[in-house]
């Protein structure tokens, strides 16, 4: 189970721990239906140890489980399981003290995610709920972030939406009044919050046409990783093969082995596929070639469009369709598991290059038991390197007096 978490620079996607964390991913992907987290900022960041956020008010001190947004308690107790390791990309619930002097922790809708390895001082003490699958690039955005003395960006990051690929539990009573059925737009008290929202162009003479095809860029890069998400993409970035071409306008009649004779004259042609109806097996009147060499379909698609082929002059593109690149990858990866290079160069060694998978200064300051904050048993060095060399750094406010 997925959620994509669409910023203001740019996109991460969470992959959730359903099984092992029931309640919190129900309240972090209710939350999400019910777009709480639209339109909240980061409001706190330790570079390389941890970005902050989902509390509407931006201040730390906010927010509610989905419980408590339905009118039941604010707060919930989550599963805090010391098996769930926090590594780089973990995904975990901010906790804070129960009111009732129990001792134990509750969380409500922030949460946190880690920038750093070498955290195991975080294991049974938060619930991990989720791990970072894709947007490390984001993440090191943020952890660059330039801060207030209070560790909040000074460009804000907003969540702009949230979207939820499968949601395997049912909604609790009330949620269908919650879910809004269209876009929302930023309440009065958030809007007073923010700052300068990063990304936003502060050059005064920057139009309202340029601003205008900046934001167009930034959707549409959301709604690419959004297809690579759900598998119709084999990676956001994709671009459609240079050696393919598009035959349109085809005769019916004109069969596969005919059109490949009448184009291998511009070069090794590896294959040449007419597209047919799966019930009938009927032409559909277009067609695939792949050419050996990129310079030979170009000289193709220069000399063969309008050209009269079984009387029908048809029309020749290069292709748009990405289905020749990962098509059989897909297949093959359904049927064979991991089993996916044996498909002609289009394996998962040349796909996955490009895809962005998991990797393998403030004064001391009273715990204030009111806010979600980190607990430790005794003060400890949250800063760690990529390489997992830990450096020393000044207390942090997260440090337990």
């Amino acid at each position: 189970m997925s959620v994509l978490l669409e910023t203001s620079i740019g996109d991460i996607v969470i992959d959730l721990y359903t099984d092992e964390a029931p309640l919190t991913t129900r309240n972090f992907l209710k939350l999400c239906k019910a777009k709480y987290y639209n339109f909240t900022i980061v409001h706190r960041v330790e570079r390389g140890f941890v970005v902050q956020l989902g509390d509407p008010t931006g201040s730390g001190n906010g927010g509610e489980s989905i419980f408590g947004v339905l009118g039941g308690p604010k707060y919930f107790q989550p599963e805090i399981q010391s098996a769930l390791k926090h590594k780089r990309g973990t995904v975990s619930m901010a906790a804070m003290d129960d009111a009732s002097g129990t001792g134990l922790l509750v969380s409500g809708s922030q949460f946190f995610i880690t920038l750093g390895n070498n955290l195991d001082y975080l294991d049974g003490k938060h619930a991990v709920f989720g791990e970072v699958a894709e947007g490390w690039d984001v993440l090191d955005k943020m952890s660059a972030s330039i801060c207030d003395s209070s560790g909040r960006p000074l460009s804000d990051i907003l969540v702009r939406h949230t979207i939820i690929l499968h949601d395997p539990f049912p909604d609790p009573k009330g949620m269908a009044v919650l879910a809004p059925s269209s876009p929302l737009l930023p309440s009065a008290e958030q809007q007073q919050i923010l700052r300068v929202e990063a990304g936003d162009s502060l050059d005064p003479a920057e139009n309202d046409e340029a601003r205008e095809q900046r934001g167009r860029e930034q959707e549409a890069k959301a709604q690419v990783l959004t297809l690579e998400m759900i598998g119709d993409l084999p990676y956001a970035d994709v671009k459609p093969p240079e050696n393919v071409l598009f035959v349109c306008k085809l005769n019916p009649v004109t069969r596969d082995g005919d059109l490949e004779t009448i184009f291998a004259r511009f070069g090794r042609i590896l294959s040449c596929d007419i597209i047919r109806d799966r019930a009938t097996g009927d032409s559909l009147g277009y067609a695939f070639i792949e050419f050996g060499a990129k310079e030979a379909c170009e000289e193709a698609y220069f000399k063969m469009d309008n050209v009269l082929i079984d009387d029908r002059r048809i029309h020749v593109d290069f292709s748009q369709s990405v289905s020749r690149v990962d098509g059989r990858w897909v297949r093959t990866k359904m049927a064979r598991g991991n089993d996916i290079d044996a498909v002609g160069g289009r394996g998962r060694s040349r796909l996955q290059m490009k895809r962005r998978y998991r990797d393998n200064n403030l004064s001391g300051e009273s715990r204030n038991t009111s806010s979600f904050d980190f607990v430790f048993d005794s003060p400890k060095d949250h800063s760690s390197d990529r390489d997992g060399q830990s450096r020393a750094r000044a207390r942090s406010r997260w440090d337990e007096a």
